[in-house]
Formats: C-alpha cells, structure tokens, sequence
C-alpha cells in the first residue's frame, strides 16, 4: 500500500509527533501520498481536549506546507477529520475547504447527539437507540457530500458486542446511505492496533467488525484504507490488514488521487 489518507499530530492531544516526524516515518514505509487529518478545530472550541485549539489551525495548514515543500518525493495533502454536528457544516464547508483551501475532509463522529444529549461513540452505544443514533450520524455525514471519506462506519463495535438484527439493520443504513451518495467507506487499521473487545462469539477487533464488511459486500460501495496513525511509526501500520479485509469480501478500493493537488481540475 502507498497512500495513506488518515494521520493525526500531536495537535489532537492524543497522538505524538509532527508533521515532519509523519513524513520522514512515511519516507521510510515507501508510501508515496500522506494525507493529514487531525480533528477538526471547531469554532468553539467544543470537545477542545480530543482536537487542536482554534487557533492552531493557520499554523497547522502552515506546517503541512513547508513539508510539501521539503518531502519531494511526496504528495503531502491537508485535510481535517470533522463530527457529525449540524452547526458546523457551513464552517467545514466555507473556512475549512474555502478560506483554508484544505484538499479534502474526512466525516467521522465520535460525539453523536442522542434523546437530549451527545453521547461518546465509544463506550456509550450498548442499547439499539443509541446505535439508531449513531446510524443517524453517520448517515448524515454520508448525505453533506463534503467527505473525501467516511471514518471507521463500524466504530460501533467498539461496545456494542454482539451482532444481532439491530447491528444488521443499522449497517445496512449506513452501507445504503454511501451507495445512493457515493461516498466511500473506510476500513481502519487502528483498530487492530487497540484492545480486542470480549465478545459472547469470543475476542475481536473494536474494529474493523468483519461482519460489516461481510455486510458491506451487499452494496455498490467503495472503500478507502487507512492507518488512522496517532505516531510516526504507526504511519502505513495495519494497510496490508485492511487491504486483506478488502480482497476477501471483495471490496472496490476508491482511486482518491483526484484529491492530489496536480490532478484537480
């Protein structure tokens, strides 16, 4: 594997390194595109301890710059990871894609708004209203149509352990949602590289959940795979396994090199 789309800094708080520290690993790895994606700065600074301040974003976009300048046997691009919140939109769209012209965006949710209050992703969809509204998150993001791609869609599996009829109907939501809009899905290596959840069925990845992606080989769907790396080293870990994940069930890797700055139109 050669690209890898998702990678985080320290900015978020819970990653380590730089900018340069991802390229020089990357260079290392023989990936030919880097795309970084740290977590959204929002412009109130909601969820602050999980993401870069808002003010560090000029110096973020900054730092990727002077990197593509350096790492020239890479194509570097700039992108944030954003949450599925309706009064963001207009911010990812206009200053993030406008003002700070990043390449692309990455939809992910890790905070869902659940009865009348949001709820963490992890840890918190045990009960099928819960998952019912995380489908509802992630098929909103799908639906924006900002997203290079859609993060971890099986994140679920982190503590909802069993796959039973709500899990399958959820997924299917979720895999109908990136069809109709054409969006693509990703398959995340983090997940490997995380505890194994116990499970009734025994242990298992948080994710990937492989019954979704056995799931996913129902729908005209496409898929990106990442690392998801929060250290240099980590930068192309887990591609292969992704990339397996892809190949058994028969999965269409998405071709994201429109996103290279020289190939835009």
């Amino acid at each position: 594997m050669q690209a890898n789309y998702h990678t985080h800094t320290r900015r978020c708080k819970h990653a380590t390194g730089d900018i340069e520290d991802y390229c020089r690993a990357a260079q290392h790895a023989g990936l030919s595109v880097l795309g970084f994606s740290d977590h959204a700065a929002l412009p109130d600074n909601r969820w602050h301890s999980v993401r870069m301040e808002f003010d560090e974003r000029e110096e973020y976009c900054a730092a990727i710059e002077h990197a593509q300048e350096v790492f020239h046997d890479m194509t570097i691009l700039k992108s944030m990871e954003c949450e599925y919140e309706p009064r963001y939109r207009a911010y990812f769209e206009d200053e993030l894609l406008g003002r700070l012209e990043l390449d692309y965006l990455v939809g992910a949710a890790h905070f869902i708004p659940h009865e009348d209050r949001c709820i963490g992703a992890y840890g918190n969809i045990t009960s099928a209203a819960a998952l019912r509204s995380y489908t509802r998150a992630y098929v909103g993001l799908i639906e924006w149509g900002l997203f290079a791609f859609i993060a971890h869609p099986d994140m679920f599996g982190n503590c909802y352990l069993e796959w039973d009829a709500e899990a399958d109907a959820c997924s299917r939501e979720i895999l109908a949602a990136a069809e109709a809009h054409g969006v693509p899905l990703e398959i995340n290596g983090y997940g490997f590289r995380k505890a194994w959840v116990e499970t009734p069925q025994g242990s298992r990845p948080m994710y990937p959940w492989m019954r979704f992606w056995e799931t996913a080989a129902k729908f005209d769907i496409e898929v990106v795979l990442s690392s998801d790396a929060h250290r240099p080293e980590d930068v192309a870990a887990n591609l292969q396994d992704a990339a397996g994940i892809a190949a058994q069930f028969g999965l269409r890797i998405a071709d994201l090199s429109c996103l290279e700055p020289d190939r835009q139109q």
